[in-house]
């Protein structure tokens, strides 16, 4: 090898992550991924344009075929008009997509709709002498344990690799979430199961793990020796919008705080793992779940939003139950028990039609040693997973100038600014490629599951129960309820007491 040629080489593997590119099975070639509830908005809305985005890159296994299946009848046009709805690209890609595309109807409750499935793969696969099928559930949870198991019993493949790939909700609480996986685990091998919350395929939250074990100076500092408090947010500016019946099912919590948020807690706050293979990263954020006590009464504020001018309030969505007291926001602390974090709050808010949409991370650090400075702002690292991705380190630095004052200003890494000609992949694009990777790690894990549901049931009971508390009404289109501020104070949460000026500050302040 000529020293040019080590040389490219070396920068080609500079970075690379061998333990996690190294991953299972790979699903190359002759594969047929079934859709099932393929006439469902998750399907039309996120399913098919992902499956359709890794195909136009050239991402999908050789001589793969796509078939949708629902209890819907429709003959090959309406489906394919319901299959490219939502997908934006070049009409020639599009074309070909549906080339590979084909729809059978069935029941979900019996064997005689799986056969005419298996006969219409079969059909599909030919002659092939290995045949690879993926299930992907686009399924209300009602019915995901009878279509496993009627999958298992009559369209699994003998002679090719299986998977299945089932979307959350995973159970209300931890009673149903045991038996739901029981009835799943009984029909499907979990090295064959692929849990989806499609948080973990969010670029920014794959980019924790880097971040934390890739930066020196971040992984010591990240333990409550220099780490104040932390808050996860995730705000969305609208709010039930005729979908009150469904969400009044679930609520906040169930909806947003106990799968996304928490797995984004367990990311940041895992130990670094033996390597960055699946079951590596996944032991760890086990175990990190394990130390967190189930969240207490007192470390919850609960929210409900009412109408403010032109906009509704929750309980006048027609569709949710009259006095419902469903919280629509929720803010709670959890605490990690271990030598890394005891005694730092983790504080999650949750909310449907505040003022901005936003999900971010914002690590505060502690308080610079007093007697040099006067109200000199905290550090503070912040992770915007949505929208427009960036990271930024709020830090103090002299204002430019005769006098000597400190101004509180930032190291900023904004994707869009920072990375040029790159086009970050949407979730459930990143997440089926995995899955036909058989790489698991961003994916839930059975026992991960069981100790997430212990952190949040005691306080689900409380909220559902006859006891329940009532949420604090606040404003459409506002911060949430205005105890809000007074909750996060109470862990230890600092706002700058100086204006804080972005992307710009004048010096002559």
């Amino acid at each position: 090898m000529s020293g040019e040629q080590g040389r490219k080489r070396a920068e080609s593997t500079a970075g690379s992550i061998p333990s996690m590119e190294t991953s299972g099975d790979q699903l190359k070639d002759e594969t047929v991924v079934v859709v099932l509830g393929a006439s469902g908005d998750l399907a039309k809305k996120k399913t098919f344009p992902a499956l359709f985005a890794l195909f136009a890159q050239g991402l999908l296994p050789k001589d793969v075929h796509i078939v949708g299946y629902a209890r819907t009848k429709m003959d090959e046009a309406e489906f394919y008009k319901r299959e490219t709805q939502y997908i934006k690209g070049d009409d020639s890609k599009i074309e070909e997509f549906k080339k590979i595309s084909s729809y059978i109807s069935g029941q979900y409750d019996g064997d005689e709709g799986f056969q005419e499935l298996l006969k219409h793969v079969q059909k599909l696969e030919g002659d092939r002498q290995t045949k690879n099928r993926v299930f992907y559930m686009a399924l209300p949870p009602s019915v995901f344990t009878t279509v496993a198991k009627g999958l298992k019993k009559n369209v699994y493949s003998e002679s090719g690799i299986n998977r299945i790939i089932v979307e959350k909700p995973f159970g209300k609480d931890l009673e149903s979430c045991r038996e739901m996986m029981s009835e799943l685990k009984a029909q499907w091998a979990e090295n064959e199961t692929y849990r989806i919350d499609h948080y973990l395929g969010k670029e920014m939250i794959k980019n924790l793990l880097v971040l934390r074990f890739g930066n020196v100076f971040l992984d010591a500092a990240f333990n409550k020796n220099f780490v104040s408090n932390v808050q996860i947010t995730f705000k969305e500016p609208f709010g039930t919008e005729g979908r009150g019946g469904y969400f009044d099912e679930f609520g906040i919590i169930r909806d947003v705080c106990q799968n996304h948020l928490l797995q984004t807690l367990s990311i940041l706050a895992m130990e670094r793992p033996v390597s960055f293979s699946a079951e590596d990263i996944r032991d760890e954020k086990v175990k990190v779940l394990r130390s967190i006590p189930a969240i207490a009464q007192k470390d919850v504020l609960l929210g409900q939003y009412v109408a403010e001018g032109d906009k509704p309030g929750y309980l006048d969505d027609d569709t949710v139950p009259k006095g419902s007291v469903c919280p629509t926001f929720a803010a709670m602390t959890l605490w990690v028990n271990n030598p890394r974090w005891e005694g730092v709050p983790f504080i999650m808010k949750a909310g449907k039609a505040l003022n901005e949409s936003k999900v971010e991370i914002r690590v505060q650090f502690k308080d610079a040693l007093q007697g040099i400075f006067t109200d000199i702002p905290r550090n503070e690292l912040v992770m915007r997973i949505q929208p427009s991705e960036a990271v930024y380190l709020k830090m103090n630095a002299k204002l430019p100038g005769f006098a000597t004052r400190a101004v509180p200003t930032e190291l900023d890494l904004t994707y869009k600014k920072r990375f040029v000609d790159t086009n970050i992949p949407q979730a459930y694009e990143a997440l089926i490629l995995d899955a036909f990777k058989g790489d698991h790690s961003n994916f839930v894990r059975d026992d991960e599951l069981d100790v997430a549901w212990k952190i949040f049931t005691p306080i689900l009971h409380w909220i559902d129960g006859k006891d329940a508390p009532k949420p604090e009404p606040y404003p459409y289109g506002s911060r949430g309820p205005k105890q809000i501020d007074e909750f996060t104070n109470k862990y230890g949460y600092k706002r700058s007491p100086q204006e804080y000026s972005w992307p710009q500050t004048s010096a002559s302040l």
